[in-house]
């Protein structure tokens, strides 16, 4: 089965990795091709609100490692357009498609977005956990919400080929986003539900439903601490695709990982303390998720409920995304 995945943070391990040769090639393209992920969205990711330069420099080597991944794999295609996704589906072929996690590296300007959106950006949310010149993150209060540029930045947005991802957004963010952006497309990259396991990082019920009435996708998240308070099992993340199966139907359910746990094994901590840490049991990665293609069919998924979860629910709304 062909799958497609809303979130990895990939290009960051690429970026660190980027004085091997072909580090995508080695590192990256066989997760992919043994879990049959067809298309995956590659986060740039800079959490550095106090120093928009470095933030900037970052996103940008991300964008640098997108673009080697690219040419140094003539399988892999660079998702832009319609067109591109067309042929990224095609047998033997595998599309990458940038998204942009948190808006630090735009530092006080809105306008920058249209540089990234000529890079090749197709995704993007306001934030990561913490507050920032245009919106607040999850960490901050929930009341709180767009700035006056954080609005500036959003009609922006609106005009161009860009999904608005609410991953990370508090709630004042994340409804006032929904307010102001009508009809443009909407999903949450990865986040699971708060009925569950009661963090901000997870999603209430409520906003569950204000995504699946603008007819976007919840990315299923495969990171212990969203899943289950103890059991980190792919049975407990299955317990909340019925959550959000009951609450706002299996068409606004899709992947979104949020693997990429090389870099942190390569530093201080122990691998074993890490993985534990980051990682499902049997699900440490993209190459896994045949696993959880198998244990949504035995916990009573159809084919097309689990088709539908793998990949149908995020192209649908990336088609609504691109143009020609």
């Amino acid at each position: 089965m062909d799958l497609a995945d809303a979130h990895s943070d990939l290009l960051m391990e690429l970026v660190y990795f980027r004085a091997e040769d072909k580090p995508f090639a080695s590192r990256w393209l066989p997760k992919l091709e043994a879990g049959g992920v067809q298309l995956q969205v590659c986060a740039l990711f800079s959490d550095d609100p106090d120093l928009p330069e470095l933030a900037l420099r970052k996103a940008l080597l991300g964008v640098a490692e997108f673009d080697r991944a690219v040419a140094e794999n003539p399988s892999v295609i660079a998702v832009r357009s319609a067109a591109d996704l067309d042929a990224a589906l095609a047998p033997g072929r595998r599309g990458l498609m940038l998204s942009i996690e948190g808006m630090e590296p735009l530092g006080y300007d809105p306008g920058l977005i249209d540089v990234f959106c000529s890079l090749g950006v197709r995704m993007a949310s306001l934030t990561w956990n913490r507050r920032n010149p245009f919106a607040d993150g999850v960490a901050e209060a929930p009341a709180g919400g767009l700035s006056q540029i954080g609005r500036s930045l959003v009609d922006r947005m609106a005009g161009l080929p860009i999904a608005f991802d609410l991953a990370h957004a508090n709630e004042g963010t994340f409804y006032e986003v929904l307010e102001r952006t009508l009809d443009r497309p909407v999903l949450v990259s990865h986040a699971l539900c708060r009925a569950l396991v009661d963090i901000p990082r997870n999603l209430t019920d409520d906003q569950g439903r204000a995504i699946a009435e603008r007819d976007g996708v919840v990315g299923l998240m495969a990171l212990p601490f969203v899943v289950h308070e103890s059991e980190s099992t792919i049975a407990r993340l299955i317990d909340h695709v019925d959550h959000l199966a009951q609450t706002v139907g299996v068409r606004h359910i899709c992947l979104g990982g949020d693997f990429a746990r090389q870099l942190e094994r390569s530093g201080a901590f122990g691998a074993a303390a890490v993985a534990a840490a980051t990682e499902i049991e049997g699900l440490a990665g993209p190459e896994d998720y045949p696993r959880l293609v198998e244990a949504l069919s035995d916990r009573g998924y159809s084919d097309d409920d689990v088709g539908a979860i793998g990949s149908e629910n995020l192209l649908r709304v990336l088609r609504r995304t691109l143009r020609d």
